[in-house]
């Protein structure tokens, strides 16, 4: 049996993305929750009000070879690592393969002046920064945590969206870009990282992306946007601020989030995760029935019983604190 169709007007299909693709549905009933997550404003919102975030790249892995140190088996003194993508994943900032090291007294200032060159177009991200801060190299975002996402991003993939918070002190290719922070302070940071390590958003990913995560798929992607005073608002900034600081490196930032730092026995992590996917669904409106589909339907194959339980467990206790 087939279901109806279901009519949708233009103009909000033409929301969805910035080329007008249409979503790759696993299921006649996947409209449902794709829809429900559709109701969240673009990442890339620009209100002057709420957070603003955008994607950019750093080094470019052929155009900057040259500064690079790609023979290196181990760090030189004094050189930072150059990450790839295969260097982080979700909940795992550095895995310790590197795409090559760098003399930071060299690559700081090259990167200081691409910065001040990039912000003259008014397509930059850079453009959109004040002048006080563009001139400060000790404002290069290089110099903190921040988040990254894999470039490269199958649908077929465990994960599609492979995000992390970075160390500090470590530069990027672009294979894997980075989002800089017109508007929004570390807890913004924070909670940002929550909706975009969320089972959630992954499965919402994966029915546009192909082979990369291209920024017209990233920067339309449905961000829910709660007030900072909400509980869930609260509790997403707290469970991804402990989850994305695993060691003293992320001090500093943990501080401004307001949350410990240090690794987390793996028990303690799962269930944080778990209940991290349950505000997340919540913030996004989500029934059980959507949560449910979602997992059944995130990854052919995969053996989901077990941690759907557990976020559903998640689920109904904030619908009780929520009634």
């Amino acid at each position: 049996m087939t279901t109806e169709p279901r009519p949708l007007p233009v103009t909000e299909l033409l929301t969805w993305t910035d080329t007008a693709a249409l979503p790759m549905l696993p299921a006649e009933d996947s409209i449902e929750a794709f829809l429900q997550l559709r109701r969240s404003p673009r990442l890339d919102l620009n209100n002057g009000k709420s957070w603003r975030a955008r994607p950019h790249t750093e080094l470019h892995a052929t155009n900057d070879k040259k500064l690079m140190n790609l023979r290196a088996k181990a760090c030189p003194e004094g050189h930072w690592p150059v990450f790839k993508g295969e260097s982080f994943d979700i909940w795992t900032p550095d895995t310790g393969r590197y795409y090559a090291y760098a003399d930071p007294n060299k690559l700081l200032p090259h990167l200081h002046q691409k910065r001040l060159n990039s912000a003259r177009l008014a397509r930059s991200a850079f453009s959109e920064f004040p002048r006080q801060w563009l001139q400060d190299q000790d404002a290069l975002p290089c110099l903190r945590p921040r988040i990254a996402f894999h470039d490269v991003a199958r649908a077929t993939d465990s994960r599609t969206v492979k995000v992390a918070l970075i160390p500090p002190q470590v530069f990027i290719t672009n294979a894997a870009p980075f989002l800089l922070w017109p508007r929004g302070d570390d807890r913004d940071q924070a909670y940002l990282l929550a909706i975009l390590a969320s089972l959630s958003l992954d499965w919402y990913a994966r029915r546009f992306a192909e082979i990369h995560l291209n920024f017209h798929v990233f920067d339309p992607m449905p961000i829910p946007r709660p007030a900072r005073t909400d509980p869930l608002w609260r509790r997403a900034v707290a469970l991804a601020g402990r989850l994305a600081s695993p060691d003293d490196r992320f001090a500093e930032w943990g501080k401004a989030v307001g949350v410990e730092c240090g690794a987390l026995p793996e028990e303690e992590k799962q269930d944080m995760i778990h209940e991290l996917d349950a505000v997340v669904a919540h913030l996004y409106g989500l029934s059980e029935q959507h949560l449910t589909h979602i997992f059944e339907t995130f990854h052919e194959g995969w053996d989901y019983e077990e941690r759907l339980r557990a976020t559903l467990r998640q689920y109904w206790d904030w619908r009780k604190r929520r009634t």
